[in-house]
């Protein structure tokens, strides 16, 4: 089943009276419970590209379906709301506000996509090996303590697609090895799963890798 499909994708940026071409085209698409990996050198159009499909940015031309409903060209409310209903993010920027403790932070995004089950919370964390730094502020953790709550927070509405940049960018080895662990187990789960990513231990254990390279697709 296509959960995501996008069609033709272009994003242009301006400076000065240079253009840039950050999107050449692109056509993705994602099916439920399958494990992608986009792979691409910095600079090659990951971060533009996730940013487009979660609606966060809207491309220049092309459209992005999720579940059959457009979200390109859509107010930024309806488009919220979609993102809200339909997808989990973890991007580059992070998703913790830095005055919630990583309980909160996951029970605030329960709250906003109106699935609020506060009783789960604590067994979401103990998966992602945070047992025990549920009242802990974000400015207090580890660089893949602070990578695994943004995952659950992703996942803390249990969404049907979950969009990642670099998830495991700040993590050891170990580390990384559990956060794939944990992607592959959701996508068994039936989520699709879209990983930006320079990892090659994370694009071996992907079902599929997207090859993006100067804003296009080369190899999928």
């Amino acid at each position: 089943m296509t959960v995501l499909e996008t069609t033709e994708l272009y994003r242009f940026f301006h400076s000065g009276d240079d253009e840039v071409v950050a999107l050449r085209g692109v056509t993705v698409r994602l099916n439920a419970g399958e494990f992608t990996a986009l792979r691409g050198p910095s600079g090659s159009g990951k971060s533009t590209l996730l940013a487009c499909l979660s609606g966060i940015d809207e491309p220049d031309g092309g459209t992005v379906s999720i579940l059959g409903e457009r979200m390109t060209r859509r107010p930024e409310p309806d488009r919220a709301r979609l993102r809200a209903r339909h997808l989990g993010m973890l991007m580059q920027s992070g998703n913790l506000f830095e005055h919630l403790t990583v309980w909160a932070n996951v029970r605030l995004q329960m709250q906003i996509s109106g699935t609020d089950r506060p009783g789960e919370i604590d067994g979401l964390l103990d998966v992602l090996g945070l047992d025990g730094l549920a009242n802990m502020l974000p400015a207090h953790l580890s660089g893949g303590e602070a990578a695994r709550a943004g995952l659950a927070v992703a996942l803390a509405a249990k969404p049907s697609i979950l969009l990642c940049d670099e998830p495991t960018a700040e993590v050891d080895a170990a580390t990384e090895q559990h956060v794939i662990d944990y992607l592959s187990k959701i996508c068994r789960g039936g989520t699709a799963v879209l990983v930006g990513t320079h990892s090659g231990a994370l694009a071996a254990r992907a079902d599929r890798v997207i090859d993006i390279r100067d804003g296009g697709v080369v190899h999928e």
